[in-house]
């Protein structure tokens, strides 16, 4: 976080609501990816009024906001303020051998988050969908040619034929997350809005730069030298 853009009041808020065990720990489980208060109280084992008020100071604090699911609009997301991560440490997490991110369609989100993955770490990535498209959005290509990368060889395919044991699934859409089997460990969900409703290249520079701020912060978390280079199945 830059100190420079707060006052003392600021700093010190963020301090105090950081300096509560519990909400310590629910400001670690949210470094990594986004979550509904009550996966925050059934990962932490708290109770649903200590989750909501610990919520409160944090959002007071100005260290997380909650978004509405695309998904299911009953439910919320909790989510990490990109300008609170710099001064929070990222947990270590348990080494993989590929990193797999999932959309429902595997046309767009996940496609490109696959891409800036495979530039930014050693660590292998591929991408899948729950319900797979017919073919990568025409918006999705455009966008990634803008920013270096070549999408000449994306296609689209099921989660269910390319996940692994060991892989570490990435959900980078509420509806994603919502179906993954409960048995699918590790993983991690991004609660990223979908562009395709606005089919504007806008939206999916917006879900671009999303995608790439969160993987610059994840990336260096995991350590290129668990990635299994020969791509063999355990």
């Amino acid at each position: 976080m830059n100190t420079e853009l707060f006052t003392l009041a600021d700093r010190a808020r963020i301090h105090a609501a950081l300096g509560d065990p519990a909400r310590l720990a629910i400001v670690d489980t949210l470094v990594a990816g986004d979550a509904a208060p009550g996966e925050l109280g059934a990962a932490l084992e708290l109770p649903t009024n200590l989750v909501a008020h610990h919520l409160k100071v944090l959002e007071d604090a100005g260290l997380v906001v909650r978004t509405r699911s695309e998904g299911d609009r009953r439910r919320t997301y909790v989510r990490l303020r990109p300008g609170a991560l710099t001064a929070i440490t990222t947990p270590a997490l348990t080494a993989v051998k590929r990193v797999v991110f999932v959309c429902t369609q595997n046309s767009a989100r996940s496609q490109l988050a696959a891409a800036i993955w495979s530039r930014r770490s050693h660590v292998p990535a591929v991408s899948a969908g729950t319900e797979p498209a017919e073919r990568v959005h025409p918006r999705a290509l455009k966008i990634a040619r803008r920013h270096g990368l070549d999408p000449q060889g994306w296609r689209t395919a099921s989660l269910k034929d390319v996940v692994r044991r060991d892989d570490l699934l990435i959900a980078v859409c509420d509806n994603a997350h919502e179906h993954l089997p409960a048995e699918q460990r590790p993983r991690l969900h991004w609660s990223i809005a979908d562009p395709a409703p606005a089919d504007t290249d806008a939206a999916f520079e917006v879900a671009y730069t999303e995608l790439a701020d969160r993987i610059e912060r994840l990336a260096p978390a995991l350590s290129p030298g668990a990635a299994d280079s020969t791509g063999s199945k355990r």
